[in-house]
């Protein structure tokens, strides 16, 4: 395995996932919000990204753009195809026209609930680049594969899957959000040290299969049960570049704090 990489000098990223919550007069109020509270200047250390519902881009980028805010919009999901008969899919294409900037891949209740297998993942992350977006590919474990041990495992073999067919500058240029399912909502957090360990583990193995520089330029994020009462210490770790916050991410005074400590 190769030699850790030094101590990371990456920009961090902040990831608001608003999942199926705020219908659009919610979700403009929620974003107006959230830039009161969260002044240009505090936004020049760290990057912050928000993924409403489909239904609520349109208007958050349109917010975005007339007051020219520092958040980068961003979405939750997306089909592979550019266009075709995918009724209720939504394509790549499409979200690089509303402006967005990053997409989440792989999240684990896309895997639990809508059956998302490693090889939709990979097409999408293939696809959000070919557009010129930013995957943030969602790896993590079960509370039952974590018990057993085969945390690492899991989590690697997932982000083997979602790097294949991808050269040494695609690999760079991607978001890793290590979410344990079992912290997903729960109010329960990894420890700092393991989430850490994890982290390391997904930066090792992108050193190994697309060489130290993409390892050292990939931002690795954590997710689940992210809060303004861990946030600090979970960014103090060495491989860890930001958060994808879930439900916290929905009060913008928690979510303004938590970007103001993850800073």
């Amino acid at each position: 395995m190769p030699d850790a990489v030094d101590q990371h000098t990456r920009r961090p990223l902040i990831s608001g996932n608003w999942k199926m919550h705020l219908n659009h007069f919610e979700a403009i109020q929620t974003v107006q919000r959230l830039a009161y509270l969260v002044g240009k200047e505090e936004l020049e250390p760290v990057d912050v990204s928000i993924h409403p519902p489909f239904t609520d881009i349109r208007s958050v980028q349109t917010v975005i753009d007339a007051d020219k805010l520092g958040f980068a919009l961003g979405a939750q999901h997306c089909h592979w195809e550019e266009k075709g008969p995918y009724t209720g899919e939504v394509s790549p294409a499409f979200l690089a026209k509303l402006g967005v900037d990053y997409v989440i891949v792989g999240h684990s209740e896309r895997r639990e609930l809508f059956g998302e297998t490693d090889e939709m993942v990979a097409k999408k992350v293939a696809a959000i680049q070919q557009f010129g977006m930013t995957p943030i590919v969602c790896v993590g474990e079960t509370l039952a594969e974590r018990e057993l041990g085969e945390t690492e495992s899991k989590v690697i073999g997932q982000l083997d899957a979602a790097l294949a067919g991808r050269n040494a500058e695609q690999v760079a240029a991607l978001v890793v959000a290590y979410e344990p399912i079992w912290a997903i909502g729960t109010g329960r957090t990894a420890t700092s040290e393991d989430a850490q360990g994890v982290c390391a583990a997904i930066r090792a193995r992108v050193a190994e299969t697309a060489g130290r520089d993409a390892a050292d330029q990939v931002r690795v994020q954590y997710g689940g049960s992210v809060k303004a009462a861990n946030i600090a210490e979970l960014m103090a770790q060495r491989d860890i570049d930001g958060a994808l916050v879930g439900g916290a991410s929905l009060d913008p005074d928690e979510f303004a704090r938590i970007c103001k400590l993850g800073a």
